[in-house]
């Protein structure tokens, strides 16, 4: 899915990626699909598509469905230097992005993830459980200040992390969330980082599409 920004916005000229995959959380991904569109931000929602046109995911407390037709491991560098953000969003999403077939080799979403760490200038989005993404390449966050689930407190220490106990925590290009619970913070968060930044230029060349209806998260 791709969902257009609002003309005028504060993000306008602004493209964010959201990793997806099954066992998502609804409220969560919903939010994001209005909220940063709402911004002006144009947002592409990615997965790895295993050779299909789309795949149709499942959340993980509603049983929600939602369908990805844009596919990370065709983001080439250009591409991914057009987005101003990546995000990796909370619950099951990361450990299943996570999964390789070769067990020596990190997964294609946990390499674009170092390829966006490579960029400065791409703002990394990460809550909650997203930080399972990470995992496999421990110095993307070694020595950054971070919070993620409590649960993967001891994750962030043995990735050399400094964990800080705080619902979103900035530290340059890095902003992370505590749980699901904090998705309107850290959206904020995200926003008013992207907002006083210049639009990243470049792009996809992918027609937006509005956004289904859903429910969301207060902000």
């Amino acid at each position: 899915m791709t969902a257009g920004g609002a003309a005028g916005g504060e993000l306008a000229g602004h493209k964010i990626g959201i990793l997806m995959e099954s066992d998502f959380y609804e409220h969560e991904i919903w939010y994001y699909s209005y909220r940063f569109p709402e911004a002006g931000a144009e947002v592409d929602f990615l997965t790895r598509l295993w050779g299909q046109q789309s795949l149709t995911f499942t959340g993980h407390e509603y049983k929600a469905p939602f369908t990805c037709e844009r596919s990370l491991e065709d983001l080439d560098d250009e591409a991914l230097h057009g987005y101003s953000a990546l995000i990796v969003p909370s619950a099951f999403v990361a450990d299943r992005l996570r999964y390789s077939e070769h067990v020596t080799k990190p997964s294609p979403a946990t390499e674009l993830l170092r390829r966006a760490f490579a960029d400065p200038t791409i703002v990394k989005g990460i809550i909650c459980h997203g930080l399972w993404l990470a995992a496999r390449l421990p110095e993307l966050v070694r020595g950054r200040r971070l919070t993620c689930h409590p649960n993967l407190y001891g994750d962030a220490l043995n990735m050399g992390a400094t964990y800080v106990d705080e619902d979103v925590v900035v530290d340059g290009d890095l902003v992370t969330g505590r749980t699901g619970a904090q998705a309107g913070l850290f959206a904020r968060t995200i926003i008013e980082q992207l907002a006083s930044r210049a639009p990243r230029p470049g792009g996809n060349g992918f027609r937006p599409l509005v956004a289904a209806g859903r429910q969301g998260v207060a902000a």
